[in-house]
């Protein structure tokens, strides 16, 4: 709303009007009601056009007023010297209100036919409302110090929502930095393996792991991509692997057609299901099955991927994929997500993973 004001000018000054007629009107229906029971009735038009003259005159000085409170601020800075400004102001808006008034009321006397004279007019408001135009001096500058101190708390508060903002997204930007090496590191080894063994392989996994690259850097500004992508992205991954692991992994996709456009953070699962064939699928010599599911329910993504490795056995399996796998959730969704490692009744680990679902990105690009 603040904002808006500052954007709109008619708006503000709209608004500046609007508040002075509604004193106007309010003060005019009293003036009204009040001579009535005091036994010199006026007409509801006659209150109106006096009550709008005072306070249509009240809100044109404001103005001025207005600028030399925020040139001179009250605050515990020179205190006494602002108070003195203000003071010395103070006197010189009443004068100023009371001349102005007069000026007026000349010319409401011309037109009526009850001309008066300049001094006369001039002494009875300056004893009648001297003093009032003094206060009402203070009550218009408390109320602009304190717009002005609503306006740069909001401000503040603007300025800190964006600098955590982009404190966050820088943070989120490191642990990303951090994965990828991470990754790519584990599969030049996989690819120097290869070369020993199986040169067409190693070339195919090459060729894989420059198309994963490519994903990679394409969407190294985004936090967040849909889940699909995520998909996409992890199965390229999983080529790899599979061209070193040949028959001993297998891989199963159990995805609800609804989660497909759902949000995740960008690298989610791929450090997760390295780990599980690090873990769970290398040490043993049997075939490995790799299980990735989605299913959103009561507004949540939920994700699991599981392995029918040996499982935890008492120690927990937690590398630089996964240390900022945890980081990462808890940088973009704090408390509203949960990720968890636990062994299978039937043999194995799954890590399940809980997020809100959201079709929109949380985090704009970096």
């Amino acid at each position: 709303m603040v904002n808006d004001l500052r954007k709109q000018p008619l708006l503000r000054w709209g608004l500046f009007l609007l508040f002075w007629t509604l004193t106007s009107v309010s003060f005019a229906m009293q003036f009204y009601w009040s001579s009535s029971r005091a036994g010199y009735p006026v007409s509801f038009a006659q209150a109106l056009a006096s009550s709008m003259l005072d306070w249509y005159l009240f809100g044109l000085l404001s103005i001025p007023m207005a600028a030399l409170s925020r040139r001179f601020p009250l605050g515990k800075k020179d205190w006494e010297t602002m108070g003195l400004v203000h003071l010395l102001a103070s006197g010189l808006f009443s004068l100023a209100y009371v001349s102005l008034r007069t000026c007026l009321g000349l010319v409401q006397g011309a037109l009526s036919g009850n001309e008066v004279l300049f001094s006369r007019l001039f002494v009875e408001l300056l004893v009648k409302t001297f003093h009032l135009n003094i206060w009402i001096y203070w009550v218009i500058l408390i109320v602009t110090h304190a717009m002005d101190y609503y306006r740069k708390f909001h401000d503040r508060e603007l300025r800190a929502v964006e600098l955590e903002k982009r404190l966050t997204q820088a943070r989120l930007q490191a642990l990303q930095m951090q994965l990828n090496p991470h990754f790519l590191f584990n599969t030049l080894h996989t690819i120097s393996a290869l070369m020993h063994k199986d040169v067409e392989a190693a070339d195919r996994t090459l060729s894989r792991l420059s198309e994963l690259l490519r994903l990679a850097l394409d969407t190294t500004d985004e936090h967040e991509v849909t889940l699909e992508q995520e998909l996409g992205f992890l199965q390229r991954y999983l080529e790899i692997e599979q061209t070193r692991f040949r028959e001993r992994l297998r891989v199963e996709f159990k995805i609800a057609p609804d989660t497909l456009n759902a949000q995740v953070p960008n690298l989610l699962l791929q450090p997760i299901v390295e780990n599980a064939i690090r873990h769970g699928i290398e040490p043993h010599a049997r075939a490995g099955l790799i299980e990735i599911s989605s299913m959103q329910e009561n507004g949540r993504l939920k994700i699991a991927i599981r392995d029918n490795g040996g499982g935890l056995n008492g120690k927990m399996r937690e590398g630089i994929g996964t240390s900022n796998t945890r980081k990462r959730l808890q940088q973009l969704y704090q408390s509203d997500q949960s990720f968890e490692l636990r062994n299978r009744p039937e043999g194995g680990l799954e890590a399940l993973l809980s997020l809100p679902f959201r079709l929109e990105p949380l985090l704009p690009k970096s």
